[in-house]
C-alpha cells in the first residue's frame, strides 16, 4: 500500500489572498449597492439617506445627519431617553409608564419617517429639488 501523498501548502496564502480580496469587493459592492426603489421609480424610498446619516452622526455633525435623515438622530436621542425612562421607572416601581414611553418613541418615529418620506419626494418631483444631494 503506498502511502499518501503530501499535502503542499504552496501558493495556499497567495489563494487565500485573493479569496479574502474577492469577498472584500463583494462586501465593498454590496455597501454601494444602489437603492432599487430609486432605481425604478426615480423616487426616494423611506430609508433613503440613512446610512450618510449615520457616517454624519458618527462624524459629530448632527446638522448633515438630520438633513439626510431625521429618524437617525431622533433614534439616539430616543436610545439615551428610553434608558433614562427605563432605570427612572425600576425605581419608581411603575413599569407601565416606560412601555407608554416607547409607543410613543415607535409612534414619533413613524410619523418622522413618513413626514420625511412626503417632504423628500414631494421636494424631488414637484419642484427638482434634490435634498440628499452631496451640495445643496
Amino acid at each position: 500500500m503506498r502511502a499518501p501523498a503530501a499535502i503542499s501548502c504552496r501558493g495556499s496564502a497567495q489563494n487565500y489572498h485573493e479569496v479574502d480580496m474577492s469577498i472584500t469587493e463583494i462586501i465593498r459592492q454590496l455597501l454601494h449597492m444602489p437603492c432599487l426603489f430609486r432605481l425604478f421609480t426615480g423616487l426616494y424610498c423611506l430609508g433613503c439617506g440613512g446610512t450618510r446619516a449615520v457616517k454624519s452622526l458618527l462624524a459629530g455633525r448632527l446638522l448633515e445627519s438630520f438633513r439626510y435623515h431625521p429618524l437617525v438622530p431622533y433614534m439616539a436621542a430616543a436610545a439615551v431617553f428610553l434608558a433614562a425612562a427605563y432605570f427612572w421607572t425600576g425605581k419608581t416601581k411603575r413599569p407601565e409608564r416606560y412601555h407608554g414611553c416607547v409607543e410613543a418613541v415607535l409612534y414619533i418615529g413613524i410619523g418622522i419617517v413618513l413626514v420625511n418620506w412626503i417632504v423628500k419626494n414631494v421636494c424631488l418631483a414637484v419642484f427638482g429639488l434634490d435634498l440628499l444631494a452631496e451640495s445643496l
